[in-house]
C-alpha cells in the first residue's frame, strides 16, 4: 500500500508532519479538525511539502526522522535547498571546531 508522508504549514506559521496511506483524505481530516490536536488548534493548515512511497512504513519512517528535525531544516527541505540539509544536520556544538574551541578545559 502506498504511502505518503507529509508537511503542513499551521496558521501560527509551525510546521506539523505526518504521514498517510491516503493524502487527500488526511488533508480533509486536518481541515476540518479531525486531525491531530497540533493541527486542531492551528486551522487552518496548509500543504507545504510531501513525498509518495511504495509502502506507507516507509513514510511513517520519514516522518520520524524529518519530526527531529529543526525548523531551519524543515524549511530547508520545503524549500527545495536539498544542498544545505547536510550542514543543517550538524549539531551546533559541533560546528566551528566543536568542543575544541571551548575556552575551558575538561
Amino acid at each position: 500500500m502506498k504511502g505518503w508522508m507529509y508537511i503542513l504549514k499551521c496558521s501560527d506559521g509551525t510546521y506539523y508532519t505526518g504521514s498517510t496511506n491516503n493524502l487527500e483524505y488526511r488533508l480533509t481530516q486536518h481541515q476540518n479538525g479531525e486531525g491531530a490536536n497540533h493541527t486542531k488548534k492551528r486551522l487552518p493548515v496548509k500543504l507545504v511539502y510531501f513525498e509518495e512511497y511504495h509502502r506507507i512504513d516507509e513514510a511513517f519512517n520519514r516522518e520520524k526522522q524529518i519530526q527531529g528535525w529543526n525548523r531551519k531544516k524543515k524549511e530547508a527541505l520545503i524549500n527545495g535547498a536539498n544542498a544545505l540539509l547536510p550542514e543543517l544536520a550538524v549539531a551546533y556544538r559541533d560546528r566551528n571546531g566543536g568542543f575544541k574551541s571551548l575556552s575551558h578545559r575538561f
